[in-house]
């Protein structure tokens, strides 16, 4: 199986998200480069420095799939049925929505309403032995939790938020020690960093 990663841009207070799930200045750094990228969404181009691009593309070359919650899949309807970074996506979820997979027939979306472990042993046989990214927030706090995380990475902005929806929020055990980084890439308004998480 492939390794399990949770990821998202974050800022220096540990915010990845504001509480009505907007993302401020934390994207800033997809668009301030002067290499273009195209992405699975047609309105949708990157704009990155050469270290973020190299980056990126390394990242997205690896990625099988992708686990996230109800709330942002709501949140961004679902992609409209493709996903920007063009992988299926498995979606933890009480009850799907009936509705939006009548209405996308042939979305690569799957729901899952047995829970977090579940919705990740989906998307590690869909992705095969490739990246399963799983969405920082809840999803990403229950995959510490239960053990399954293998890597931390954090795109993190330096901008300090306040307040707001954290990457991994208020854990039920002990702290979780990681590893020094693997990957450590300095951009423009951003440093990519990957960290292990250990056993």
């Amino acid at each position: 199986m492939g390794r399990v990663i949770a990821n998202a841009s974050m800022s220096l207070d540990r915010y990845i998200a504001k509480h009505d799930n907007t993302i401020g200045r934390l994207f800033d750094w997809l668009h301030n480069g002067e290499v273009e990228i195209p992405t699975a969404t047609p309105a949708i181009t990157v704009h990155l420095t050469p270290q973020s691009a190299e980056h990126w593309r390394r990242w997205t070359a690896q990625l099988g799939a992708l686990v996230c919650g109800r709330t942002l899949f709501d949140f961004t309807d679902g992609w409209g049925g493709r996903h920007t970074m063009d992988v299926p996506v498995v979606v933890v979820t009480h009850e799907a929505p009936t509705e939006w997979v009548e209405a996308h027939p042939d979305a690569p979306f799957t729901f899952v309403a047995d829970g977090v472990a579940a919705a990740v042993a989906e998307a590690q046989r869909i992705a095969g032995d490739r990246v399963v990214a799983v969405t920082a927030g809840t999803i990403a706090r229950q995959c510490l939790e239960l053990g399954l995380l293998d890597e931390v990475a954090v795109d993190l902005v330096p901008v300090v938020m306040g307040k707001g929806r954290p990457f991994f929020g208020t854990l039920s055990r002990e702290d979780v020690p990681l590893g020094d980084p693997t990957v450590c890439v300095q951009g423009d308004r951003v440093t990519h960093l990957v960290f292990p998480v250990v056993r």
